[in-house]
């Protein structure tokens, strides 16, 4: 009898990793989940400890295992999905990484990215990769290590250190070192690579961002015969055959492979792409365009926007204002009361990211008066988040040649909020789609891990048992909602601009 498909798939997230074991239709029969630790050494910094996380990972990946009744041995293929962005540098001979891994969300290298705006270098970096100057982007923090440890520098040029993103980071530890390699999809967040025909690496790109030829990874498909691990690791050597950065694999996981389709991802951020098909369309303003996946040599884009604080200004709320104890009770907090009574949460944390891309913005609650309570910051928490996606959604629509977005699929852990899907129908006047499995990017992931074994991906999404939300207020409501937030925006953006 033959083998039955099992696909191991490796979800590394912002704040947790996790390893999910799928069966032959891609459902998943046991999985484990490991938190690490969020380093915050001051305003603005965002670390984790890279070692933390393949450690983390690696009990997982046997957790998982084992809570499947399997062996090693049964595991058909591996697929990979990560943070994006988020970089690390490690010892090519020890492994050992020689920094903290410098976050997505952390904003030092600001002042950096206004000075080469201010030389002029934002449209050409554009042109070439999709995206625009800032410290959300891996090249600035690549450098800033090679700046901030001592010799880093020097012993970059000559070859000793690797850098790569967390995926790079897994698959040189799945592999012993033997692969040092990122997929199309997180070589196209970096920003030094010129994504106008398929990816690769520039060298202008690299001399504006300081960064070493020498350190960079292989670029690979996002699904083939990528890597093999070691035997050591698992206890058997396993294909690697999927990966992609997790907004990427949420996007393949929904199955919007069809041009015009778009999802959003409510995690930490919230992540809106739309699948803008084989040919590299300019972005429309304050988006970006990125490597959506690249199989056997052909390259699909998507148009994106991303969001720096959706989720998390929940465990703000939980954590910084200690409101509830569980992250899920926001819902019945917020739904307490009818409305936000007039109050207005801008989540700038980290600065605003698409469509505005202010680093200097930073967060706000509005409107509070007498009668304000718990429970109107609550509601008014959700509402920013929704708001922000609303905003992407208006900015894909205004943009010459880009067609209206008529149903938005979601997926992410906030999604679930019942409260917050509604929110998100009503600021958009629209439907939204959500599906019964919410764990998109490890579906990805392991769909594109089946495409790499030759399998191939039915066009019609799987799941049948979508929950439709539609809009519960009017237009003018809408109308009214929308102003009052944007006009918010534009206090927080003025708030945090030096006089």
């Amino acid at each position: 009898m033959a083998q039955q498909t099992r696909i191991l798939s490796l979800d590394c997230g912002t704040t947790s990793v996790r390893a999910i074991v799928f069966d032959e239709h891609t459902v998943a029969i046991a999985s484990s989940q490991r938190e690490f630790t969020q380093h915050f050494p001051q305003p603005g910094f965002v670390e984790h400890d890279a070692q933390e996380i393949w450690t983390a990972l690696l009990d997982c990946m046997r957790d998982a295992i084992a809570k499947a009744h399997l062996t090693s041995h049964d595991i058909t293929a591996i697929g990979i999905t990560n943070q994006r962005e988020t970089t690390v540098v490690w010892d090519r001979a020890s492994g050992v990484p020689i920094h903290r891994a410098i976050v997505w969300q952390d904003r030092r290298t600001a002042a950096v990215m206004t000075q080469l705006r201010a030389q002029g270098h934002e449209d050409s970096v554009r042109a070439a990769t999709g995206l625009t100057l800032d410290p959300y982007f891996s090249a600035s923090k690549i450098a800033w290590i090679l700046d901030h440890t001592e010799g880093a520098r020097a012993r970059a040029e000559r070859g000793e250190l690797a850098c790569g993103t967390i995926d790079s980071w897994v698959l040189w530890n799945l592999t012993s070192g033997r692969t040092h390699a990122t997929d199309a999809s997180n070589a196209s967040r970096t920003m030094l690579a010129r994504i106008t025909q398929g990816c690769a690496w520039d060298d202008e790109l690299c001399a504006l961002f300081r960064v070493p030829r020498a350190m960079l990874p292989q670029i690979i498909d996002s699904a083939g015969a990528l890597a093999i691990s070691d035997a050591a690791v698992l206890g058997s050597a396993i294909p690697v055959t999927g990966i992609a950065g997790d907004q990427q694999a949420a996007l393949y996981g929904q199955r919007c492979i069809a041009k015009g389709q778009t999802k959003c991802t409510f995690g930490t951020g919230c992540f809106l792409l739309t699948n803008v098909g084989e040919a590299m369309l300019a972005p429309p303003l304050g988006l970006l365009t990125t490597v959506a996946w690249r199989i056997h040599g052909r390259t699909t884009y998507a148009i994106e926007g991303s969001v720096f604080v959706g989720g998390s200004a929940v465990q703000w709320l939980r954590d910084g204002l200690q409101f509830f104890k569980s992250a899920k009770d926001v819902n019945a907090l917020a739904a307490s009361v009818p409305d936000s009574g007039g109050v207005v949460v801008v989540p700038a944390f980290a600065g605003l990211g698409a469509p505005w891309w202010d680093a200097a913005a930073r967060g706000a609650i509005l409107g509070l008066t007498r009668g304000s309570t718990r429970a109107h910051i609550a509601r008014a928490t959700l509402e920013g988040i929704a708001h922000q996606v609303a905003d992407l959604v208006e900015a894909i629509e205004r943009a010459p040649g880009h067609a209206s977005i008529t149903t938005l699929r979601v997926d992410g852990g906030a999604a679930a909020s019942d409260l917050l899907m509604t929110m998100q129908a009503n600021l958009l006047g629209r439907s939204v789609e959500r599906p019964a499995e919410l764990e998109s990017t490890a579906i990805g992931a392991a769909l594109l891990a089946r495409v790499g074994l030759g399998e191939a991906l039915a066009s019609a999404p799987t799941d049948t048992k979508l929950q439709q939300f539609t809009p519960t207020v009017t237009s003018a409501e809408r109308d009214s909602l929308r102003a009052r937030w944007k006009h918010a925006v534009d206090t927080v953006c003025t708030f945090g601009s030096p006089s």
